[in-house]
């Protein structure tokens, strides 16, 4: 089941790089919905199971908190890594290659090879996208539809940098192409390796905790931002609360 899911994912990365390649002027209320998913996971679904299932403490502190807490300065010390790259992107620009003038300025030097591993970092990260798929769905069919709810989201947006970060830095399209392919096909990889093995239930708690970190990160910091950048409208906002909203009904109809 975690493999099939996975190929949600699978087909949102694509969905994404190809909006990236062909962007449309409605991304801003995809990423304000994946936001909203992915807030809404980690609120309602993750950090809860993952505190159960832990259990123990450190000095005081439930460990699934800690690495709660770990994983949000790991997504964030892995960002500043990456801070080099190009953000908030103008779908304005032709040709697939979308960026605003001051990211223009700040390419100015760069070599593709600066744009192939960061879109490799991409790659590894949706890899372990779909290693909490299969973790999650180790805890229980409800817990891995929540979790596969927020992944396959947030995957359009990983998608949509994973090719523009190939392609902005002066790779051609047919590199920035296999890299896409690559975080397509990465979530369905680290959801087979479930397959192999069964994560004890602290460990598994502990993992649950530092994805849901991180996964609070990219929501935060870069999901939302990114939607509300080009178009601090309403209908933005409500797509984020609806996102929410959904993953609370799907939460209530598992338990």
């Amino acid at each position: 089941m975690a493999v099939l899911v996975a190929l949600g994912a699978f087909l949102m990365t694509l969905a994404g790089g190809w909006s990236a390649h062909r962007v449309t002027d409605r991304r801003h209320l995809v990423l304000g919905l994946a936001g909203g998913l992915m807030l809404g996971v980690v609120g309602l679904e993750l950090l809860p199971e993952s505190l159960e299932a832990a259990g123990t403490e450190l000095y005081g502190v439930p460990v699934a908190l800690l690495l709660f807490v770990a994983g949000f300065l790991l997504a964030h010390l892995v960002e500043r890594l990456l801070a080099h790259r190009p953000r908030h992107l103008d779908p304005a620009r032709a040709g697939g290659t979308p960026m605003t003038a001051h990211g223009a300025a700040e390419n100015h030097g760069r070599t593709p090879e600066v744009g192939l591993t960061a879109a490799a970092a991409m790659v590894g990260h949706s890899a372990m996208d779909g290693v909490a798929i299969g973790a999650a769905f180790q805890v229980g069919g409800g817990m891995g539809a929540t979790v596969a709810v927020a992944v396959i989201a947030h995957d359009f947006a990983d998608g949509f940098s994973t090719y523009t970060l190939a392609h902005t830095y002066g790779n051609a399209r047919r590199r920035a192409l296999a890299m896409l392919w690559a975080g397509a096909a990465a979530p369905v990889v680290g959801a087979a390796s479930t397959l192999f093995f069964t994560i004890p239930e602290p460990l598994l708690g502990g993992y649950l905790g530092l994805f849901g970190g991180a996964l609070l990160y990219l929501a935060a910091a870069e999901t939302l931002p990114e939607a509300h950048h080009a178009h601090p409208a309403r209908s933005t906002l409500v797509c984020t609360v609806a996102g929410v909203l959904f993953i609370w009904l799907v939460v209530s109809a598992a338990h």
